[in-house]
């Protein structure tokens, strides 16, 4: 987990997979990395923009379908990314709207599904910090 080069959002040690064309190998770290190590960077980056933890917290809710106390079992819990999103309740229907470049890879073109569940997130909390209005994030 680090922070890319030039750059104050967290890449999750995510940059190396720009190389891989896009996909990513089974069994990558980022899928062992805890949420919560990673939770506090998403929060951090979006409060430097004028952001809250609570927008943080709604846009994990609507990609994940976690409640807020699921959501907040999973941080205490430590849980692994792998097991964050197979725990998932659903992931929200309109996901596939979520385009873009995170570090450098299209979070559309990115094969792996827990790779771009993933991308996913980080696009979300990107376009947060970035102050675009949360009724274009959710979708």
């Amino acid at each position: 987990m680090g922070i890319a080069s030039g750059s104050t959002y967290p890449t999750i040690a995510l940059d190396d997979i720009g190389s891989l064309g896009g996909t990513a190998m089974p069994g990558h770290r980022i899928f062992a990395t805890s949420f919560a190590s990673v939770y506090p960077l998403y929060v951090q980056k979006a409060e430097r923009k004028g952001r809250t933890k609570a927008e943080v917290d709604e846009v994990i809710r609507w990609l994940t379908g976690y409640d807020q106390a699921g959501l907040e079992r999973q941080i205490v819990a430590k849980t692994d990314f792998q097991t964050f999103f197979a725990d998932a309740p659903h992931l929200h229907p309109r996901a596939s709207l979520i385009k873009g470049v995170v570090c450098g890879v299209r979070v559309e073109d990115v094969d792996d599904p827990l790779m771009q569940k993933i991308r996913y997130l980080d696009k979300l909390v990107d376009e947060l910090a970035k102050g675009k209005a949360m009724d274009k994030i959710l979708r």
